[in-house]
């Protein structure tokens, strides 16, 4: 069975891909900080009856990413890393001449630089896979200039960049930088919470990323509302 790696899977999206992929007969290793919700997770979506592994962790602690690889290992190898888990950097989010330098130090921190660990942890398995891929949560607010989105934004756009550049360098996978568009998610809550506007279900955008499994198009930046409307 395929195995994949997915972090922030206790809730929202990384749930909802954890389930889907499940379904499908994956094989999952789950990284949380949530201890509780992670196990709570891992319950359900062992009951499609494929093997999970939870690990609560930071992903930012590097032995918690080798942790993480080690597991994909134990379980038969790594097809997959979905980097998923983000940090605002600030909640409620601010504007510029207010953001605390240290919040976007986090945001940086979780957003660019752990992922990128993650990967470089996980490249030899990726290679060996023969169908390896790795895909990052991107977000509009990389490409479009929304007020108070700055440092989230600005770790997003890099987060694409590097993305692309690992696309280029690494021709035998395939790199997926996605925009998931908006969803109803405990991020988005705490980033804007007097927005009570209806939101999609992260379970809706789903589709997007097993279409890219499905068909794997070319390394780049993709929309998953788009993805969705092609079919």
């Amino acid at each position: 069975m395929p195995v994949a790696i997915i972090t922030g899977a206790s809730k929202g999206l990384g749930r909802a891909l954890a389930e889907a992929l499940a379904a499908r007969g994956w094989d999952l290793v789950l990284d949380a900080r949530g201890a509780k919700v992670l196990d709570e997770t891992s319950a359900a979506v062992s009951a499609y009856g494929t093997r999970v592994t939870a690990l609560p962790g930071d992903v930012t602690d590097a032995a918690h990413r080798a942790q993480l690889v080690a597991a994909a290992w134990q379980l038969g190898g790594v097809d997959l890393v979905v980097n998923n888990a983000s940090a605002l950097g600030v909640e409620p989010l601010v504007q510029l001449d207010a953001l605390p330098l240290e919040g976007l130090r986090r945001a940086l921190e979780v957003n660019v630089v752990a992922a990128l660990g993650l990967v470089q942890e996980a490249l030899p398995l990726l290679r060996a896979s023969g169908t390896g891929a790795v895909i990052t949560v991107s977000s509009d607010a990389a490409a479009e200039a929304y007020e108070t989105w700055g440092g989230y934004g600005a770790s997003k756009a890099a987060l694409d960049h590097l993305a692309a550049v690992l696309g280029a360098e690494e021709p035998g996978l395939r790199v997926w930088a996605v925009d998931p568009g908006d969803m109803a998610t405990d991020l988005y809550a705490a980033a804007v919470p007097d927005d009570d506007d209806p939101r999609p279900a992260p379970a809706s955008v789903v589709p997007a990323f097993l279409r890219l499994l499905d068909e794997r198009p070319a390394s780049g930046r993709y929309s998953a509302p788009s993805l969705v409307e092609g079919r």
